[in-house]
């Protein structure tokens, strides 16, 4: 792993070239899968770039979203678009992405939170996140709207010295378009 190195860079410092290359593995890590939507979600905070030699190998984003819980808003940095490409699988790469992305979330926000897949939830397990036990919501219009099929995938990690909400109390996520969570 000698010729891996990570960049950490804000969605207003990649240029058209570079956010091509992430569409690109993204839209091969996720075969397919990835839709534009998700991509928006993605952008316009910090992503963690991850090469390997001069190849774009792995990447991840952090983005702010707000999340009510217990009648405060908190600043929450949300993870996005966590992939490494398939043949590059299992050797840390993904745990170099967190660990960008956790540094930014330890300095900036009170929380970080993000929606796991079943294959990515040992990833994040493994580097202290916590599935969250609680009611899991959005702040749609004109009132909040339950998400029970998020109840379950929704992991939560704190900055040291932070204090995981109370899961007795609900989180509400702020509304966007597509896949809220």
């Amino acid at each position: 792993m000698s010729d891996i190195r990570t960049r950490l860079a804000h969605t207003s410092q990649l240029g058209p070239d570079l956010l091509g290359e992430v569409r690109a593995l993204l839209d091969e890590a996720f075969d397919g899968e990835f839709s534009d939507e998700d991509f928006e979600h993605a952008l316009g905070g910090m992503h963690a770039l991850v090469y390997e030699g001069e190849r774009l190998t792995a990447h991840g984003s952090v983005v702010q979203r707000r999340v009510v819980h217990t009648d405060r808003a908190l600043r929450c940095g949300y993870v996005e678009a966590v992939a490494v490409r398939a043949g590059a699988r299992r050797r840390g790469l993904g745990s170099a992405v967190m660990a960008g992305l956790e540094g930014v979330i330890g300095r900036a926000y009170v929380l970080g939170a993000l929606s796991a897949s079943d294959a990515g939830a040992a990833l994040y397990t493994s580097r202290g996140w916590t599935v969250w036990g609680g009611r899991i919501g959005t702040l749609a219009s004109p009132w909040p709207q339950a998400l029970p099929e998020e109840e379950g995938s929704t992991y939560l990690w704190v900055p040291d010295g932070g204090v995981l909400p109370d899961p007795a109390q609900g989180l509400w996520f702020d509304w966007r378009n597509g896949d809220v969570l």
